[in-house]
């Protein structure tokens, strides 16, 4: 019934934002979930009828990481002593679940949005699925947490946890209230360049201006200290390209990233800074990120008795006491990352996720940031170092940011792709076109 790029939009937008947070078991095969759901429903369709665009599809350098990221598990199973056969069973079968949860979105993403209308038309993907969330994110702040309950029958996580600043924070149907306040701060940094720059005017006739503050204004309603700061982050990233046409913010957020991870795993840094920095919002945040940060200090240490390709899955990376006590929360990606396939598979997933955005900056000088047909990617550039940066302390996937990646990866590098598909759409009803004066023949 659609476009076969407005049906991949819909399909991963709609799926992360209204399916249940929920798994099933599957022997052999990835865990059943919205996102492994997701994944399997956009490509059976493209292999359906879009076949051709599939084809075309054309393997280059800059797809290299992910494909590390996707393989480094089995180097993890088959290196920690499993067996031979069991070693390379299990390692296959992490291969799969790497393949699914970020393959599949990657390809989709190389194969849908590598051009600068297709990257556009999923920044207005992503803006019009933070407009929905907007009256059920009201609806969860005066009623509590409750939307997937009354759907779906359970509370998807800590009811307790969603508490914050004398009332609630929003979860609807995501993992956490943090994945949800991330999502919104999402949606309102890619409203804010599509504003400002001109590439929206109007969406259903109503103008952008008008939209764009109650989605900030629910961002910052959703109680995430940790989304307030990059949501301000990311507009003073805007401003900052406005005013000076350079991309120096950006930089200085990616370059973040790896001396974070390199200073917390080499315990040069105890993070006390940021523990203190937290006492601005509140003493239980403070709490947080120090029970986050002493969770580190154990990960690493267990980590690095396997630093090449780590422990791999089954909790061998966890630590526990002599009685079987779980000692650490494991809640930062980049920790888990380490733990489970080591420094190999920490390269390969910070590289794929960082990659993309310095060829943004590479290919499109931050002068033609604003620009209304670059805005969407440089909004989709600054975001995913911003959702790098987020996943330090959360490890909470959202596959629309993996479409990003790979559309993102090939965006401007002159990737060709076919431009017919299998499928023939229905023929639409003749709607009679409206008279439009001609120009004259001297202004030909």
């Amino acid at each position: 019934m659609l476009r076969p790029r407005h049906a991949v939009i819909v399909a991963y937008v709609a799926g992360w934002l209204f399916l249940p947070v929920f798994g099933v078991d599957l022997k052999g095969l990835p865990p059943f979930s919205k996102v492994s759901a997701t994944a399997y429903g956009a490509l059976f369709g493209a292999l359906i009828f879009d076949t051709n665009r599939l084809t075309a599809f054309r393997p280059r350098w800059f797809d290299l990481p992910i494909a590390l990221w996707c393989v480094a598990p089995f180097f993890a199973s088959v290196t920690n002593n499993i067996g031979s056969y069991h070693g390379v069973y299990d390692g296959l079968s992490a291969c799969l679940s790497e393949i699914v949860m970020w393959g599949f979105a990657y390809f989709l993403g190389r194969v849908y949005f590598s051009d600068w209308e297709g990257i556009r038309e999923l920044a207005i993907g992503v803006f019009i699925g933070g407009l929905v969330y907007i009256p059920l994110c009201w609806i969860e702040m005066r009623m509590s947490p409750q939307l997937h309950h009354w759907l779906y029958g359970y509370h998807q996580h800590s009811f307790g946890q969603q508490k914050r600043w004398g009332g609630y924070r929003p979860m609807v149907f995501m993992q956490h209230g943090i994945a949800c306040a991330m999502w919104m701060t999402t949606a309102s940094l890619v409203g804010v360049w599509l504003w400002m720059s001109g590439s929206l005017k109007k969406l259903y006739g109503v103008p952008i201006w008008v939209l764009v503050p109650p989605l900030i204004i629910t961002a910052v309603l959703c109680k995430s200290a940790g989304a307030l700061i990059l949501l301000m982050m990311g507009l003073g990233t805007f401003y900052w390209v406005k005013w000076f046409r350079n991309a120096l913010p950006l930089l200085a957020l990616i370059l973040f990233i790896p001396a974070y991870v390199g200073l917390r795993a080499s315990a040069a840094w105890s993070g006390q800074d940021l523990v203190h920095a937290a006492r601005v919002f509140s003493e239980d945040r403070s709490r947080s990120l120090q029970v986050r940060l002493d969770a580190e200090n154990l990960l690493t240490e267990r980590a690095l008795q396997k630093p090449a390709f780590g422990w791999g899955r089954w909790n061998r990376n966890r630590v526990y006491d002599e009685k079987g006590k779980d000692l650490a929360v494991t809640d930062g990606m980049w920790v888990i990352v380490l733990g489970q396939t080591g420094f190999a598979g920490l390269a390969a997933i910070t590289i794929a996720i960082l990659l993309p955005a310095l060829l943004f900056w590479r290919r499109c000088p931050p002068r033609w940031w604003l620009h209304p047909m670059a805005a969407a990617g440089a909004a989709f550039a600054v975001l995913l170092p911003m959702h790098m940066v987020d996943n330090l302390w959360n490890a909470m996937l959202n596959p629309i940011y993996v479409l990003v990646i790979g559309g993102l990866m090939a965006l401007g590098s002159g990737v060709r792709r076919a431009q017919t598909h299998t499928y023939t759409y229905p023929a639409a009803p003749a709607v009679p076109r409206p008279m439009v004066p001609r120009p004259a023949m001297a202004m030909r």
